[in-house]
């Protein structure tokens, strides 16, 4: 019997939550291996082969984009020598109170594993870019960074769009219920209303999420709703009354006991805690 494990690798230095790399430049067969809690971006300019993500076989005709996930296995075969970008990050490097455009983006974009991308339409300028601001590394390379991502990923959206090729197998049920969330947060707050939208039960949603995020459906949206308030607590000049409002809360004491209760403080402590 193999009781080999599948290898879990962390390409993220430790205490980093971002790196851009050129992609290796040689053939090598890789092992099928996982990678620990960071997304992946493969942008491949050259190159030929094949590249295993879980049970699907993609052949390798670059320009190519590969989008990993957390926890996604997958291996490489090439049969020409490839060229290209790769960019890390997890969860920590954006501020999803202060990026939430950037943030959305990236939602948009889990539901895609591979875009084929025309020779012309391949973001060298912004890759370069990207690569080279991560290389000088300076006090503003950061804020740099996430507005050329941002570029990046709304051209990988729109690249997707314009291009039927590019409309995969359905989507998953979990990523299916994060657009939706995006979508229908905060008029939505239930498990069951998520899950009548994705015709399964709440049941079947909550073991989904606690085997894809390690949490429940309730505890997602619960985090989706206390992103949103906090946004327009500290981004608008809304009264507390009037964001219980915009957050579907039926009245405002419901909406104060509920943020109190995630967070150990009201709104308006919260809000006064940053305009002190």
């Amino acid at each position: 019997m193999n009781d080999k494990k599948i290898d879990i690798k962390n390409k993220l230095d430790e205490g980093s939550t971002l790196k851009v790399s050129r992609f290796k430049e040689h053939i090598k067969k890789t092992k099928p291996h996982k990678h620990d809690k960071y997304f992946e971006l493969i942008f491949l300019s050259e190159g030929e082969g094949f590249h295993c993500i879980e049970s699907e076989k993609f052949m390798v005709s670059a320009p190519d984009f590969y989008f990993l996930k957390p926890g996604q296995l997958h291996y490489w075969q090439f049969t020409s020598i490839p060229k290209g970008f790769v960019i890390l990050f997890n969860d920590n490097e954006f501020n999803a109170v202060k990026e939430n455009l950037l943030i959305d983006l990236i939602r948009e974009l889990t539901d895609t594993t591979r875009l084929k991308i025309q020779p012309d339409k391949y973001p060298t300028y912004l890759l370069e870019e990207i690569y080279n601001e991560f290389q000088l590394n300076t006090p503003y390379s950061k804020g740099i960074i996430h507005g050329l991502l941002k570029a990046l990923f709304g051209k990988l959206l729109q690249i997707k769009e314009d291009n039927p090729d590019n409309q995969t197998q359905p989507q998953p049920i979990y990523e299916r219920f994060m657009m939706l969330l995006v979508k229908e947060c905060p008029r939505l707050h239930k498990v069951n209303e998520f899950a009548d939208l994705l015709h399964i039960t709440p049941q079947n949603l909550n073991t989904i999420c606690r085997k894809q995020a390690g949490k429940s459906a309730s505890k997602i949206i619960t985090n989706q709703l206390l992103l949103e308030a906090k946004r327009y607590i500290l981004h608008t000049d809304n009264t507390i009354n009037e964001i219980a409002e915009i957050l579907f809360f039926s009245d405002p004491s419901n909406f104060i006991k509920f943020f109190r209760k995630h967070e150990n403080i009201t709104p308006a402590q919260f809000r006064n805690k940053y305009f002190q």
